[in-house]
């Protein structure tokens, strides 16, 4: 028989265990050798309609949308994004990404209006990482929710996005869409 002390110590040490493990997850250097190769400069040009979904906190979808994407890039190598968002309940929404070339050679400055802490796009492989803070309408206000974006290239003309929507360290629900080049 396990004294008392014990078990409650065994307890926690597995529920620290088990939180600890839901913490971690995929390095952007796993997709390294994975293909088809994503350049977000080559992907992120011309015009690209997109589809998707929001969840909420326990997945249910509540609300779609289709978005028009123009993307180009300058001499100098800055990327513009320019996204128009059309959801299920008539509201449209606009961003204008730009893409600044940062010091290492395969990340960007990732900088919108409606960002309020602009992101590190960065990319390995046929991946994108993205994390970033976006005020969002809720309610009478706005709300600052933490963006963790991941999007993977499943063929040289799709790419698939999930982002992952939280606040103070909770999740509080997620987006998934695929984009297409036109």
């Amino acid at each position: 028989m396990i004294p008392k002390v014990g078990r409650h110590s065994i307890l926690l040490f597995i529920t620290a265990l088990v939180l600890l493990s839901g913490c971690s997850g995929p390095a952007l250097t796993d997709y390294a050798e994975r293909g088809p190769k994503l350049i977000p400069a080559q992907f992120f040009t011309g015009e690209l309609t997109a589809r998707g979904v929001v969840k909420d906190i326990s997945g249910e979808v509540i609300r779609t949308f289709d978005a028009d994407i123009s993307a180009s890039w300058d001499s100098a190598g800055v990327g513009t994004l320019d996204e128009v968002f059309r959801f299920d309940e008539g509201e449209v929404q606009t961003r204008a990404w730009t893409l600044t070339p940062s010091d290492t050679a395969d990340s960007y400055r990732a900088e919108a209006g409606d960002v309020v802490e602009p992101g590190t796009m960065r990319w390995s492989g046929n991946t994108i990482h993205m994390n970033y803070v976006l005020r969002v309408a809720y309610g009478d206000g706005t709300l600052d929710v933490r963006m963790d974006d991941w999007m993977y290239l499943a063929t040289p003309d799709t790419l698939i996005n999930q982002t992952t929507m939280s606040k103070w360290g909770i999740d509080v629900g997620e987006i998934v869409l695929v984009i297409q080049k036109r």
